[in-house]
């Protein structure tokens, strides 16, 4: 049965066929297909973001038929066979057709060739092994991927245990993978081989594997997926202290954030998590948001009334009362729009006296400046940031005590 992707907007855009068309001219009309996810998303109907091209040009001949057409051709893997190409601003990841000659679990070291069914045969999954043709119609070398895609199912290319020890990331891109396209139950030759060969990921770098964690956590539903990882060992891999599942099973129900689904699997525990952010090798900014999801401060409850939410989006900053209202929402359950609108809405004012009102008031500058400006804000807080009195109260702070 022949399969056509026609009609696809990315396939019919004419950057996309200007690339085609200087590859094609170079090596022939069967040099170069589409493979991977903007072939298997367009079968599926979800969005294609980004377009990769197997070819069996040679890397060096890539950047010659790119160049020949006028386009931009940026040598960015050519080890490995890679070359990015870009047509009207566009980014078109091109790869020579290889077949793996040594593997480490980490990386490989590849032939090229011009066979199509040796490049699908080192790929992960089936679906994944997907090719099209400039025109649209679809290849499938392995024989399961079109039923694959079509039926929800991630089923490695070949015997799983190879492919996993090609590269122990695939444990986790297993995972990523039902998160994200897998209806029922995982494959279960997959699932006892990530299983078996979950000790293997101790090779990964810690980057590759935080990046492939987050993109899971952003399925739009991954407790399935997540489950199966606690059940066979390959999340206590990845984060040896994650918590029971209840409070990450509520919180994947209030939020889509792959961050915020992260903290509910983490200690609550700041340092604990700043730890483990650093063992994951995650930005400092994903860092910094972890532990403010935790840390010590103003208890965020669904049941707050607006002066204590206030209160607590200036001491907190907005984005960390956001984080800690959704947490609380998930262990505790109640309505918390009301609270979502108030953090939006309201703007934190700023401390309205420092220290140079404190100095024209006769105060010299000292320890004690600090002590009554810290006074000073905690009633400022307590009263709900009222805009006037200020200075008989700095007054009332600078009187000595009777």
């Amino acid at each position: 049965m022949s399969v056509s992707m026609l009609g696809q907007p990315w396939l019919e855009a004419p950057a996309t066929r200007a690339v085609m068309a200087a590859l094609q001219a170079a090596g022939g009309p069967d040099c170069a297909r589409f493979v991977g996810g903007c072939v298997r998303n367009s079968l599926l109907g979800r969005p294609v973001d980004d377009i990769d091209i197997a070819t069996r040009l040679r890397p060096e001949q890539t950047m010659a038929a790119l160049k020949t057409a006028g386009l931009k051709a940026v040598p960015t893997g050519l080890e490995h066979g890679t070359v990015t190409g870009v047509s009207e601003r566009k980014p078109y990841e091109i790869t020579t057709l290889r077949r793996d000659v040594e593997t480490d679990g980490r990386r490989a070291v590849v032939a090229f060739t011009e066979d199509w069914a040796e490049d699908a045969a080192r790929r992960d999954f089936r679906l994944n092994a997907l090719y099209a043709d400039a025109a649209g119609t679809v290849f499938d070398p392995t024989g399961g991927g079109l039923a694959d895609a079509a039926e929800g199912r991630i089923v490695f290319v070949g015997e799983a245990e190879t492919r996993i020890r090609e590269d122990y990331l695939r444990i986790l891109r297993f995972f990523r993978f039902q998160a994200w396209y897998g209806r029922g139950e995982p494959d279960a030759a997959g699932l006892a081989a990530c299983a078996a060969l979950k000790g293997g990921m101790a090779r990964l770098s810690a980057e590759r594997v935080s990046k492939e964690l987050l993109k899971l956590l952003a399925a739009p539903d991954p407790r399935p997926a997540v489950r199966a990882m606690a059940e066979t060992g390959v999340l206590d891999q990845v984060l040896p202290e994650a918590q029971p599942l209840a409070m990450f099973d509520a919180l994947c129900e209030a939020s889509p954030d792959p961050v915020l689904r992260l903290s509910a699997l983490l200690p609550e525990d700041a340092d604990t998590v700043v730890r483990i952010a650093g063992d994951l090798r995650l930005s400092n900014a994903v860092r910094d948001r972890l532990a403010a999801a935790v840390a010590d401060g103003p208890a965020v409850t669904p049941g707050m009334t607006a002066a204590e939410a206030r209160a607590a989006i200036y001491r907190l900053g907005r984005a960390a009362f956001e984080d800690r209202l959704s947490r609380a929402e998930a262990a505790r359950g109640g309505d918390c729009a009301g609270l979502r609108r108030l953090a939006a809405e309201w703007t934190a004012p700023k401390m309205p006296v420092g220290g140079r009102d404190l100095a024209r008031l006769g105060l010299k500058p000292g320890p004690e400046t600090g002590r009554i400006l810290k006074a000073f804000e905690d009633a400022w807080i307590a009263e709900d940031f009222p805009d006037h009195g200020h200075e008989a109260r700095i007054r009332a702070l600078m009187a000595p005590p009777e």
